[in-house]
C-alpha cells in the first residue's frame, strides 16, 4: 500500500496543477518585451512559473502527477532543455492531456524542430524568413519580411480565432511552417498569402522553397484524440508588445490600421489552446420508451424509444448550455441502424424521437460530436433489443386472410366431401339390400 502522506502530497501538488503554467524563456529579457501576453493570461487567473529553458532545475512532474496544466515555450534558440525536460516528455506531457504553447523564429533550433515533427508540423531551416515582396509592411527595413497578413488568412473558426471580420491586419515576422495535410488533427490557425514562400533572404534562390504561397503556414495547431492542444507559432515576435500595439500599413496601401489585431488573436489563440474556448461535456444522458420515465430493462423490436442527451460548454470559467443545430444520434448495432439530428432546446437538451429496427441484438446510443476547435464528444450508451415473445404478437394479420380463406374453405370443403362420401355409402347399402 502507498504511503498515505505520499498520496495525500500527490492530491494537492494535482489540485495546485489546475491553471498553473510553466513560461520557458530563451532569457529574461522576453518576459518585459512580451509583458502584454502574460499579463493577459496572469488577469485570466494564470499562475505563471518562468524559467529559463535550460535551466537544470526543470520538472514536469512529481509523483506521477503533473505540477503544470499547460506549457509555453518562447525559447526559439534554446539547444537543448534543462533538467530531465526533453521532446520525449513533452510529448508524453501531452499524451496526458497537457496543452503547449510554442513560439519559433528564424533561429528556431534543432529541438523545437523535433517537438514539431513529433505533432504533425514541419519547421523550415534555421535563418529563413517568410518573405512576400507584395505584403509587407511600410516599416519593413529592406528584406520584406516584416509581413502584413489579413484578417481573411486566419482559420474560420471563431472559438479559435474569434470573429475575422472584427480584427485588424496581423503583423508577422518569423519563419515558415509546412502542415501535415494527411494529419486530420492539423488545424492552419493563420496562413500567408499567395504571394509569399519561405527561404533566407540574404541568400539567392537556388532551391526550391521550403513553402510557398498559402501552403506556407505561419501559426499552427493541433487538437490531439485526448483533447490535448498544441499551437505553434513560427514568429515569436507575433506576440510580442511591439507587435501588439504597433500600427499597421501595408506597402501598397490597401490594408492599414492604428494597431495591430496581434493581441486579439494570441488572446483568442491562448484562450483556445488553454481549453478556456471550445470545451465541451455530457451533462446526463436518458433514454425511455415514449410514454414512459424509466430506461427499461430491456427493449422490444419496433418500439417508439426517447433519447435525450445534455450538453454544456465551457464559457467564462462556467458550465453553460450548449446550442448547435448539427450534434447527430446514431443507433449501432456493428453498423448505423438509425441516423438522426438531435432537436435541441434552451437548456441545452437535444431530443430524437424515433422507432427501433425490426433486428434484435445489442445496440448502442451514439452521440460523436466532432468539429473543427472543439473538444470532441463521445458518449455511447448500451442497451439490449429482444425480438417479440410469442403473446406480443398480433393474432389476426389482415395480410394472411387470404391463407386463413384457404384454411378454412378446405376445412368446408373435407366436411361437404364427407357429408357426400358417407350418405353415398349408405345408398349403395339400400341399394343392395333391395
Amino acid at each position: 500500500m502507498k504511503n498515505p502522506i505520499i498520496l495525500i502530497f500527490a492530491f494537492i501538488v494535482a489540485a495546485k496543477a489546475q491553471g498553473n503554467t510553466l513560461v520557458l524563456l530563451d532569457n529574461q529579457v522576453i518576459k518585459e518585451t512580451h509583458s502584454i501576453f502574460f499579463k493577459s493570461l496572469q488577469d485570466r487567473g494564470y499562475t505563471l512559473t518562468f524559467k529559463i529553458a535550460d535551466d537544470s532545475s526543470l520538472v514536469l512532474s512529481k509523483y506521477g502527477e503533473y505540477l503544470y496544466e499547460n506549457l509555453i515555450i518562447f525559447a526559439p534558440s534554446v539547444i537543448e532543455f534543462g533538467g530531465n525536460l526533453n521532446v520525449d516528455t513533452i510529448t508524453q506531457f501531452i499524451d496526458n492531456g497537457g496543452n503547449v504553447l510554442v513560439a519559433g523564429s528564424e533561429s528556431t533550433g534543432d529541438i523545437l524542430r523535433e517537438l514539431a515533427s513529433e505533432v504533425g508540423f514541419e519547421v523550415d531551416e534555421e535563418g529563413a524568413f517568410v518573405i512576400d515582396h507584395l505584403n509587407y509592411d511600410s516599416s519593413d527595413e529592406g528584406q520584406h519580411t516584416k509581413l502584413v497578413v489579413s484578417s481573411e488568412n486566419l482559420i474560420d473558426a471563431p472559438v479559435i480565432v474569434g470573429i475575422k471580420k472584427n480584427i485588424a491586419p496581423i503583423l508577422y515576422q518569423g519563419t515558415g511552417i509546412l502542415a501535415d495535410s494527411e494529419n486530420p488533427l492539423v488545424l492552419p490557425l493563420l496562413t500567408a498569402d499567395s504571394t509569399a514562400y519561405s527561404y533566407q533572404p540574404d541568400q539567392a534562390i537556388k532551391e526550391y522553397p521550403h513553402a510557398i504561397g498559402k501552403d506556407t503556414v505561419l501559426i499552427a495547431g493541433l487538437q490531439a484524440r485526448n483533447n490535448a492542444r498544441i499551437v505553434f507559432s513560427g514568429s515569436l515576435s507575433f506576440f510580442s508588445d511591439e507587435y501588439f500595439t504597433s500600427p499597421v500599413e501595408k506597402v501598397s496601401g490597401d490594408l492599414k490600421s492604428a494597431k495591430s489585431g496581434n493581441e486579439d488573436v494570441a488572446v483568442a489563440i491562448s484562450q483556445w489552446v488553454f481549453k478556456e474556448h471550445g470545451r465541451l461535456r455530457v451533462k446526463a444522458v436518458q433514454h425511455h420508451k415514449a410514454g414512459e420515465n424509466a430506461p427499461p430493462h430491456d427493449y422490444t423490436i419496433m418500439d417508439d424509444v426517447v433519447y435525450k442527451i445534455g450538453i454544456e460548454i465551457y464559457d467564462n470559467g462556467k458550465w453553460k448550455p450548449f446550442s448547435a443545430n448539427d450534434v447527430q444520434l446514431e443507433f449501432v448495432r456493428i453498423d448505423p441502424f438509425v441516423r438522426t439530428t438531435l432537436k435541441s432546446n434552451a437548456n441545452g437538451v437535444y431530443e430524437a424521437k424515433f422507432k427501433i429496427p425490426d433486428v434484435y441484438g445489442v445496440y448502442q446510443f451514439k452521440v460523436d460530436y466532432d468539429r473543427v476547435g472543439f473538444t470532441r464528444l463521445y458518449s455511447t450508451t448500451q442497451v439490449s433489443v429482444r425480438p417479440l415473445q410469442h403473446t406480443q404478437y398480433e393474432r389476426f394479420i389482415d395480410s394472411a386472410y387470404p391463407y386463413y380463406t384457404s384454411a378454412f374453405s378446405m376445412m368446408l370443403g373435407l366436411f361437404v366431401f364427407s357429408i357426400v362420401f358417407l350418405h353415398m355409402k349408405d345408398d349403395e347399402k339400400k341399394s343392395k339390400n333391395e
